[in-house]
C-alpha cells in the first residue's frame, strides 16, 4: 500500500479536484474532503483530501495518470475492513471502485466465475449459491469486496482468498491493464505483493467443487460459518483481528491472559468477547484505538516477551509513525 505521506509544499487541493474531474470525465464523480471513518467497518478516522469514485476502466486509468504526473499518492478503498483511518485523515487520493461497473458475476460454465474487484463478497457467495457455485462460503462473513479481498488474501475458516483466484486482471500506477495467471502473484498472510502499488480490477474464480452443487447444501455450510463467527467475534463496531499471530501461538490468548479484556481509551474497548478485537462503542477516535494497541503490546510484551504485530492496515501511514 502507497504511504501518503507529503512535506513539500501546500497543494491546491480544490484546484487539484477540478482538474481530476475534467479529466476522468462527467459519470465519474471526485469530492473534496470525503469522511472515511463511516466507509470503514470500525468507523474511525478522518477525511480523505480527495475521493474519487471512476466511472469505468478508462477513467481510472485517466485518474492514475493524472495523480502520477500530479505527484499525488492514491489508495484503493473497499468496504474499509481490515483498516484503521488516523483522525487527520489522508492526503492523497482515496479511490472506490463502487456501481454495477465494477460488480460483475459472470459464470462461464466450467466451474470458473468472472468477478468485478467492486463486487461485495457477501453478494458473491449469494450469488455463487444461486449458480450452484460452492467454495466461496467462507467469504461469507467477511465484509469486503473482491478487490480488497484479493490485495488482501482474505481468509477466514481455514479458506484463503487465492485459493480460489485462477487469474486477475489488475491496472497498474501508470493506468496500464494486464491479466496475470494465479501462479504469477506472490501472495501470503493478509498480503499480496503485486497489488501493494497496483489496483485489481476483477478476478476469475473457481469452484471448490467438480459439478454444481445444490444451493441448499451451499447455504447449510453459510449458515454453519456464520454460527462459528456469531459465538466467537464481537457484534460492536471493529476491524477484525486487530493483531497477527506469532509464530505457533494467538495474540487473542495472549491478550486474554494478561487480563486485558476490557481494557479501554475513551470509547474504545479490547473486546469481552474476543481479546484479539478492539471495539468501537461509538464515538471513538482513531487517537483513542492507537493509544489502546500501544497499551495491549506493552502489557504483552512485559507479561509474556512478546511483541504483538498489528494486523490492521494504517490507512495510508506506517504503524512505526505510532507505535
Amino acid at each position: 500500500m502507497p504511504i501518503v505521506s507529503y512535506s513539500g509544499p501546500a497543494r491546491d487541493w480544490d484546484a487539484l479536484a477540478v482538474a481530476l474531474a475534467a479529466a476522468m470525465g462527467g459519470a465519474s464523480r471526485v469530492r473534496r474532503e470525503e469522511p472515511l471513518g463511516p466507509r470503514t467497518t470500525l468507523r474511525v478516522g478522518g477525511a480523505s483530501r480527495l475521493f474519487l469514485e471512476p466511472a469505468d476502466a478508462a477513467a481510472l486509468a485517466s485518474a492514475l495518470r493524472f495523480l502520477r504526473a500530479a505527484g499525488v499518492p492514491f489508495l484503493p478503498l473497499g468496504r474499509g475492513s481490515n483498516l484503521l483511518v488516523p483522525d487527520e485523515g489522508v492526503d492523497g487520493a482515496v479511490i472506490a471502485l463502487e456501481g454495477s461497473t465494477w460488480s460483475a458475476f459472470t459464470p462461464n460454465g466450467d466451474g470458473t466465475v468472472w468477478t468485478g474487484a467492486g463486487l461485495r463478497l457477501k453478494q458473491l457467495c449469494g450469488l455463487a449459491t444461486k449458480a450452484g457455485l460452492a467454495g466461496f462460503e467462507f467469504l461469507e462473513g467477511i465484509p469486503g469486496t473482491v478487490g480488497g479481498a484479493l490485495r488482501m488474501n482474505a481468509g477466514a475458516m481455514g479458506g484463503w482468498m487465492f485459493d480460489r483466484v485462477e487469474e486477475v486482471e489488475l491496472m497498474s500506477a501508470e493506468g496500464e491493464v494486464v491479466r496475470l495467471p494465479r501462479a504469477a502473484f506472490h501472495v501470503d498472510y493478509r498480503h499480496c505483493r503485486e497489488l501493494g502499488d497496483a489496483i485489481a480490477l476483477g478476478a476469475q474464480l473457481r469452484s471448490g467443487a467438480t459439478a454444481a452443487t445444490p444451493a441448499e447444501e451451499i447455504v447449510r455450510q453459510i449458515d454453519v460459518y456464520r454460527r462459528k463467527r456469531q459465538e466467537s467475534q464481537p457484534r460492536e463496531a471493529s476491524a477484525g483481528c486487530m493483531f497477527k499471530n506469532p509464530p505457533g501461538d494467538s495474540a487473542g490468548r495472549l491478550i486474554d491472559q494478561c487480563g486485558l479484556k476490557g481494557l479501554r481509551e475513551g470509547a474504545a474497548e479490547v473486546s469481552p468477547v474476543h481479546a484479539n478485537f478492539i471495539v468501537n462503542h461509538g464515538g471513538a477516535t482513531a487517537a483513542e484505538v492507537l493509544a489502546l494497541v500501544r497499551r495491549v503490546r506493552a502489557a504483552v510484551y512485559a507479561q509474556k516477551g512478546v511483541e504483538l504485530q498489528p494486523e490492521v492496515l494504517l490507512f495510508g501511514r506506517r504503524w512505526e509513525e505510532y507505535l
